[in-house]
């Protein structure tokens, strides 16, 4: 069974023209006799249309062949695939999933059949991301782009599963690569941290930063950080959850990796977490019955969430009254632990287990910014060693 291109030419009302490319499968006649024909389509060129055939004869005859479906791609993201894995994932990358879809994919792709679906819809797809237009100033960046085709290859793999499509066109499409130098990582110096700490000194939550500086936690760990959590007998913590925004409903998950770690503290940090647990007492006391008692370490004084966008905001609106300070994002207070840590001198393994990262290979990959000016200190030290074991 080698399948056929049949050509359709349609005239609309101002009699502009189109050409709409199909593929028409000959399939066993049916008990009667009648004959059977599976139309697939339309491509928008011969040559489409005619990989297509070669892939549909393949799955004909290797038995993969599934039946073509009126399910839009659309449909079955919206009908029955976010609704299926929104048990199976974190709330905020359901949400991210979501969002992405609803904003950037089904505007463009929504429309096409399931079956229809090829590499060249999502590299147009793609490729329309990166230019600017439809309310954006400028294009999407590259590793969001890559998100996207990451979530649109999981659809489409779901689909698979389901019997819907013999093959995930994602995996043949090309998606922009992100190059090594495209990822800029922002920190402050020591200096600069120390400036800024010491700015902050008064503020209500400056334990807070002060965490984040010293231990490399995200926002959420921090914020979902509990006493519980904290062992003041040897100057340590546990990370064990994660309070995040989800489409600005705070709400508690494990931590990114989904594993717990442990976090040695300094013992200035410990005594300033002694005074602050001191000070939220003082503030129980103050509001009564009317205390939220959340067990939470960094709360509002009614003892409520803290909403992580608030705590940006809050390092934010500091940050810009320190003179001649760079402006950085609270999470940048991580890179900036990180790339301090390197340049110290301190063992890889034990950043990437701070910073809670899967392998400490990715820990070098994140902050190799920091290595060339290591790799010169490293340089000479070995010279000056050389060199005195030749003078002996």
């Amino acid at each position: 069974m080698q399948g056929h291109i049949h050509k359709r030419i349609r005239t609309d009302k101002s009699g502009k023209q189109s050409v709409n490319w199909y593929v028409v499968l000959e399939m066993e006649r049916a008990a009667n006799g009648a004959r059977r024909q599976k139309w697939h389509g339309s491509y928008r060129t011969r040559k489409e249309a005619e990989a297509a055939r070669a892939r549909l004869v393949n799955e004909v005859n290797t038995g993969l062949y599934i039946p073509p479906t009126g399910t839009s791609f659309k449909e079955w993201v919206e009908d029955n695939w976010l609704s299926t894995i929104k048990s199976q994932l974190k709330p905020s990358t359901w949400d991210s999933y979501s969002r992405n879809m609803k904003l950037h994919v089904l505007p463009v792709i929504g429309g096409v059949k399931l079956r229809s679906l090829t590499p060249s819809h999502l590299d147009k797809l793609y490729s329309e991301l990166a230019e600017p237009g439809n309310g954006k100033k400028r294009g999407l960046a590259p590793k969001t782009i890559r998100y996207i085709h990451t979530t649109i290859h999981k659809a489409l793999g779901d689909a698979v599963r389901a019997g819907l499509v013999a093959t995930n066109p994602a995996e043949r499409a090309n998606p922009p690569k992100i190059r090594a130098n495209a990822i800029e990582l922002n920190a402050w110096t020591a200096e600069q941290l120390g400036q800024f700490l010491e700015s902050a000194r008064d503020d209500r939550l400056y334990v807070a930063f002060r965490l984040a500086a010293m231990t490399g936690m995200r926002r959420g760990e921090i914020l979902g950080l509990m006493w519980k959590d904290i062992d003041f007998e040897h100057s340590r913590l546990s990370v064990r959850r994660n309070l995040v925004s989800v489409a600005y409903q705070v709400s508690i998950s494990t931590p990114k990796t989904h594993q717990a770690r442990v976090i040695d503290l300094d013992k200035e940090t410990v005594e300033l977490l002694r005074e602050h647990q001191i000070s939220q007492k003082n503030e129980a006391t103050y509001w009564g019955e009317g205390y939220e008692r959340s067990g939470y370490v960094f709360t509002r004084e009614d003892g409520s969430h803290v909403h992580p966008e608030s705590l940006s905001d809050r390092f934010e609106s500091l940050e810009r009254k320190c003179p001649g300070l760079p402006i950085i994002r609270f999470h940048d207070l991580r890179h900036s632990h990180a790339s301090i840590a390197l340049a110290a001198g301190i063992a890889v393994k034990v950043i990437s287990e701070r910073l809670g990262h899967e392998t400490p290979a990715f820990t070098l990959k994140q902050y190799a910014h920091v290595l060339p000016g290591m790799q010169a200190e490293a340089a000479s030290a070995i010279a000056a060693l050389v060199s005195r074991s030749k003078e002996k």
